[in-house]
């Protein structure tokens, strides 16, 4: 078993390297640094994001800043820490417009996706999840074609590559601009998901895992 993870690991870091060369989009020079992924190379649940953001391009790492502390208390809530799974995104590299004050973030764009596809195939192939959670509408659309729609379609398993079970859920960021009752109603349906992602693992029971609760889920500090 470990010699399978440190070959998954260096697999996944040769990987990294590419990435770091890789010039195929204009965001590959616009950017800082690449955000290839991080996280457990045997992972059962690997989380897909779309693109990085302004702290993850500074900081070459998947999911920092106030998006990725809640994507840790949603991952806790169901009984997984953020060195059990493995985190990346559509894109390795910030998409950016310009902006009055600067580069702001943008969805990425179909050629992106498309050009930066073999990475992520090539991180599925080597980790081989059980589950892959696509995180917003961006994400869920890479795996499920243009038509998907987030708020008709989250929350059901489908088949994914490399005989992965696949469930889209929102992004975390979205859940942070949502306000008051909206903001409540988001909130269950995200929990329901995880509740999926959890029940979905437990298929193959492992015991280190503590029964999840929705207790202070999305509040600071919990």
């Amino acid at each position: 078993m470990e010699l399978d993870r440190a070959a998954c690991q260096a697999s996944l870091e040769e990987a990294a390297h590419r990435v770091r060369a890789c010039r195929r989009c204009a965001i590959g020079e616009q950017r800082r640094n690449a955000v290839f992924g991080e996280g457990d190379p045997s992972a059962r649940v690997m989380l897909v994001g779309e693109g990085p953001g302004e702290t993850e391009d500074a900081l070459g790492r998947p999911f920092v800043g106030r998006a990725g502390a809640l994507l840790d208390r949603m991952l806790g809530a169901i009984g997984l820490a953020r060195d059990q799974v493995y985190i990346c995104n559509t894109v390795k590299c910030r998409p950016t417009s310009p902006g009055p004050r600067g580069p702001r973030n943008r969805a990425p764009e179909p050629s992106e996706m498309e050009n930066c596809r073999p990475f992520l195939d090539e991180q599925i192939a080597t980790i081989r999840p059980a589950v892959i959670v696509a995180l917003g509408a961006a994400a869920a659309k890479s795996f499920l074609g243009r038509d998907f729609l987030i708020s008709k379609q989250r929350g059901r398993w489908y088949e994914g590559p490399a005989g992965a079970a696949l469930i889209a859920t929102f992004h975390p960021a979205y859940l942070l601009r949502q306000t008051g009752g909206e903001l409540e109603a988001v909130k269950r349906l995200v929990w329901h998901d995880l509740l999926q992602v959890r029940a979905r693992l437990d298929e193959v029971p492992v015991p280190h895992h503590a029964p999840p609760t929705q207790v202070g889920l999305f509040e600071e500090g919990s």
